[in-house]
């Protein structure tokens, strides 16, 4: 990190941080004060990463940095200085979606959509350790993010779904899972 100088008025002036974001070389100045989270959304514009509790309780806000999730909600920017950091944008590879999010779309685990990002990213990161990863092992992986919209079922699914596609499996969504029961 650049030094930060004071200015006349003796308040700090900016941090200057190298890093890199979704595989891009960036370069950003922000209030030495402020966490991951805002300098994602306020100063570079990535606004998939989400508010939440800002307490490090909900997930809503995780990202990953050097491929490991993290809460950026409760990291300072200036900690992320020659790190690679992750967003939710990052995920797909041009207008190919990830297959989690090809299957969470298909689910309709994302409902209101809020928590999915942090969901998205801590289960690529599962996927990416554990491919075949059994139900508990989904639901611990997931345990950090709180969704209060779908009850869970669809998005354990829908990364169950994922994991059988990556493995180049033949894999479709139950019709219990889209239609519900009957």
């Amino acid at each position: 990190m650049k030094p930060t100088k004071k200015k006349a008025n003796g308040k700090p002036a900016k941090a200057q941080i190298c890093l890199r974001v979704n595989g891009e070389p960036v370069e950003v100045a922000f209030a030495p004060h402020k966490t991951l989270l805002e300098v994602l959304r306020e100063d570079l514009a990535l606004t998939g990463t989400k508010h939440g509790c800002e307490l490090g309780e909900c997930g809503c806000c995780a990202v990953l940095v050097d491929g490991r999730p993290v809460l950026s909600c409760l990291v300072l920017g200036v900690a992320v200085e020659g790190h690679e950091v992750t967003t939710v944008e990052g995920m797909a590879e041009g207008a190919k979606l990830h297959p989690l999010q090809d299957a969470f779309a298909e689910l309709g685990a994302a409902q209101c959509g809020y928590c999915t990002p942090g969901f998205l990213l801590t289960a690529k990161v599962l996927l990416e350790e554990t491919p075949q990863p059994s139900r508990e092992r989904i639901k611990e992986a997931l345990a950090g993010n709180i969704c209060r919209c779908t009850g869970y079922i669809k998005i354990f699914e829908a990364v169950e779904l994922a994991a059988a596609r990556m493995a180049g499996k033949p894999a479709e969504p139950s019709k219990e899972s889209i239609y519900g029961r009957r």
